[in-house]
């Protein structure tokens, strides 16, 4: 992606789950599409507890944040960035009584060192059923 404007899929990070794609360069910001923690070949969701039905039966927001920065760190990776080049997240929370604490916790430590500028916000859903997602703007060469 070296030099060139326009999208970017990354052959490692989860398949979306709409016509967009996983980034977009414009000049030397890299803006990354909201980001859960579904991995790339599997209906799995790490960190949700689905019934026989479909139903969430629980979830571990630890887990799936986890999963999330990984998905992030690899989108930015292959598209010539990286986690440490970040500058802003858009975190979104279904339940942020329930999660904020335990998602700060783990968010404290991959983005401790960088810091980037942060918006965390209660959605009542999200696209699939999982209970985050992150939105980036990192910088890139």
């Amino acid at each position: 992606m070296a030099g060139t404007d326009g999208p970017f899929d990354s052959e490692r990070g989860p398949e979306p789950v709409g016509a967009y794609p996983h980034a977009r360069r414009v000049g030397n910001l890299l803006f990354v599409s909201g980001m859960g923690p579904r991995k790339r070949g599997s209906t799995d969701i790490p960190g949700v507890h689905l019934t026989r039905e479909g139903l969430v039966a629980g979830y571990d927001i630890v887990e799936q944040a986890r999963s999330v920065f990984e998905n992030l760190r690899v989108i930015l990776e292959d598209a010539g960035s990286s986690f440490e080049r970040i500058v802003d997240v858009s975190v979104f929370l279904t339940d942020i009584r329930e999660d904020f604490d335990r998602f700060n916790a783990v968010y404290k430590e991959y983005f401790d060192d960088i810091r980037p500028t942060r918006t965390t916000v209660e959605v009542r859903r999200l696209p699939t059923p999982i209970h985050v997602e992150l939105k980036v703007v990192a910088t890139i060469d």
